[in-house]
C-alpha cells in the first residue's frame, strides 16, 4: 500500500503521476537558449510576501519560513505566522523547523563530502546488523543503491516498526525479512534503506551520524542551528511546534515526532537561514564563501538520475530520483532538483532548485501536509519563468494530498457492524500472547471492567482497544506517523492478522 508519506517525501512530481520502474534514464534534453533574467527573479521575489500570506490564509497553516537564493546571494529570507498556536511567539528566519524528508538531500551532501571519489558511491559498505533478504544483494548493495531507493526493498519498509516504538538497530536488522523486488531495476521509497547507507558511511569513518554531519557539512558551512538529533530540536528555544489539522479546520500542536531512528532520512532540523547557506553550496558546486566544502565531482553525482521514479507525467516527461534528490527536466530543458518532506503529525517542507539559473527556494512549515510548500515553490518558479502563474498550484497540490489520505485507509468501513454480523466468541478464545518474526510480540487481554479486548503491540506495548466488527473480526484506530484510520484484526486458528501491518504479508501473529 502506498502511503501519503511516499508522495509527500517524493514531491509534487510523484503527486502528479504514479511511480513505476525502469532500468535506464533517457539522455537529458539540451539546455535552453534563454535564461530567466534577474528582473524576472526580482519580480517573482517581490510578490512572495503576498503569495505566502494568501496561501496561509487559504490553508490555515500556522507558521512558514522561506529563503530564496539567486546567484550566490540570499535575496529573500523571512518568517511568517506563529511558532505554536496559542503562543504569541512568531516565526523568524532563525526559527528551527523539523524538515522531514528534506533531510535526504542534506544527507546525500554529507555522504558526498565523506567519500573520496564519485565512484565510492558504488562500492559496497558493510553495516553490522543490516542485511537484505537476498545475501547476494546484501553483498553488492551500495550507498548509491540505497540513497536512490533502488535496493529492492518495498515502499517505506520499516516505517511501521518505527511507529510501534522499535529503535534503529531493531529496524535495520529486520529489513532482511522484507520481500525484495528487482535490484537496481525498481524504485520504492524507503526511509530505512536510505538510513542504512548513511549509517554505513558514518561507521566506515568511525563516527556517529551526527558527528560526521557536523564535521563534513554543518560546521564548515556555518549551519549553526542544524542538527540530525531530535534532542537538539527540543533544546532550541526558537523552534516551531508541529501542528495537525482538526476536523473543524483549525490547527493544533497535538503530537510530537521523534524521527531519531531514521535520522539521516527524516531527522534533520534547521532554519531558513541555515538552509539558504546549504542551497548556496549546492548551486556553487560544493563551494561556499570561497571555500570548497564538498568536492564538486562528488556533489555532482548526487544530482544525476539514478532510477526512474515517475515513468510519464501528465506533461509527457519522466521523473527520476538521484541520490537524495528528485531529478527532472522542465519544458525548457532545464535541470530541476527538488525534494519535499512531510510528517503527517505536523510538518511539511520543500526545496527546489534550477542550477542553470542559480536559483533555489526553501519553504519550511509547521503544519501537516496540505500542499503549501510544494505549491509555493511551483508558483515562484512559474512566475519567474513566465511572468504569471499558469495554474492554481495550491488547489492542485491540496486536492492531490487530500485524495491521497483516502488511499491509506482500509477498503472496509469498520465504523459499524455489517448487516447480519455474527457474534464474537468468548474473550478467552482470543486472549493470550502471539508472536511475529518481524513485528515482535502481541498480546490480547480482556479489560477486567468489561471494556472489551485490548491489543498490545511494540517493545513498550502500545495499547489499542478492539471494537467488534463481525465474527472473529475486530478493529482499532491506528496511531503514529503512518496512521491509516481504523484497521481490521482477524483472529484465526491460533493466529491474528493485523490488516494495516500486512501490506507485505508480514502482519500475521501466531501463538507460541
Amino acid at each position: 500500500m502506498r502511503t501519503l508519506r511516499a508522495f509527500t517525501a517524493a514531491g509534487t512530481a510523484a503527486l502528479l503521476a504514479t511511480a513505476g520502474t525502469a532500468t535506464a534514464a533517457p539522455t537529458p534534453p539540451p539546455a535552453p537558449t534563454a535564461q530567466i533574467t534577474d528582473a524576472q527573479v526580482d519580480t517573482a521575489v517581490r510578490r512572495l510576501d503576498a503569495t505566502v500570506a494568501e496561501m496561509m490564509r487559504r490553508t490555515g497553516v500556522p507558521g512558514v519560513s522561506v529563503a530564496v537564493v539567486h546567484n550566490d546571494k540570499v535575496v529573500y529570507l523571512k518568517g511568517f505566522g506563529l511558532r505554536r498556536v496559542g503562543d504569541p511567539a512568531t516565526v523568524s528566519p532563525d526559527t528551527v523547523f523539523q524538515v522531514a524528508s528534506v533531510s535526504k538531500p542534506i544527507t546525500s551532501t554529507i555522504v558526498a563530502g565523506a567519500l573520496k571519489a564519485p565512484g565510492d558511491f558504488d562500492r559496497n559498505v558493510e553495516l553490522p546488523g543490516f542485511a537484505l533478504g537476498d545475501p547476494w544483494v546484501t553483498d553488492h548493495v551500495s550507498p548509491a543503491d540505497l540513497l536512490s531507493h533502488r535496493s529492492g526493498l518495498p515502499d517505506h519498509a520499516g516505517d511501521l516498526l518505527e511507529d510501534l516504538g522499535y529503535d534503529q538497530a531493531y529496524i535495520l536488522d529486520h529489513l532482511r525479512l522484507e520481500p525484495l523486488t528487482e535490484f537496481r531495476a525498481s524504485y520504492a521509497y524507503t526511509n530505512f534503506g536510505f538510513t542504512a547507507a548513511a549509517e554505513a558511511v558514518a561507521r566506515d569513518h568511525g563516527k556517529t551520524w551526527q558527528k560526521l554531519s557536523d564535521d563534513v557539512l554543518f560546521k564548515p558551512a556555518g549551519m549553526t542551528h542544524t542538527s540530525t538529533e531530535f534532542s537538539a530540536f527540543e533544546r532550541a528555544a526558537d523552534r516551531a511546534s508541529i501542528h495537525a489539522k482538526n476536523p473543524d479546520g483549525t490547527w493544533s500542536p497535538r503530537f510530537v515526532r521523534d524521527p531519531d531512528p531514521q535520522a539521516p532520512a527524516g531527522g534533520v532540523s534547521s532554519t531558513a537561514r541555515d538552509m539558504a547557506r546549504w542551497v548556496r553550496l549546492q548551486l556553487g558546486d560544493g563551494k561556499l564563501d570561497g571555500k570548497q566544502i564538498i568536492p564538486a565531482d562528488n556533489l555532482a553525482r548526487t544530482h544525476l538520475p539514478a532510477i526512474v521514479s515517475v515513468p510519464v507525467t501528465p506533461t509527457g516527461t519522466s521523473g527520476f530520483y538521484g541520490l537524495g534528490w528528485n531529478v527532472s527536466y522542465d519544458q525548457a530543458g532545464r535541470l530541476r532538483l527538488s525534494h519535499s518532506g512531510g510528517f503527517l503529525l505536523g510538518a511539511n517542507t520543500n526545496v527546489t532548485m534550477l542550477p542553470l539559473e542559480q536559483l533555489g527556494i526553501v519553504v519550511l512549515t509547521n503544519g501537516a501536509p496540505v500542499g503549501l510548500p510544494d505549491a509555493l515553490a511551483l508558483d515562484f518558479f512559474d512566475f519567474a519563468e513566465h511572468g504569471r502563474t499558469t495554474t492554481d498550484w495550491l488547489s492542485l497540490a491540496g486536492s492531490l494530498y487530500a485524495g491521497l489520505e483516502d488511499d491509506v485507509r482500509s477498503p472496509t468501513d469498520y465504523s459499524k457492524p455489517p448487516p447480519g454480523a455474527k457474534a464474537a466468541k468468548k474473550d478467552s478464545a482470543y486472549t493470550g500472547a502471539y508472536d511475529n518474526p518481524y513485528y515482535g510480540k502481541a498480546t490480547v487481554t480482556a479489560d477486567p471492567d468489561g471494556g472489551g479486548l485490548v491489543l498490545s503491540l511494540g517493545p513498550e506495548p502500545q495499547r489499542y482497544p478492539l471494537t467488534h466488527y463481525d465474527g472473529d473480526v475486530f478493529s482499532f484506530e491506528t496511531a503514529g506517523e503512518n496512521m491509516a484510520g481504523r484497521t481490521g484484526v482477524t483472529f484465526g486458528d491460533g493466529t491474528l492478522r493485523v490488516e494495516y501491518l500486512d501490506a507485505n504479508h508480514l502482519g500475521t501473529f501466531s501463538r507460541p
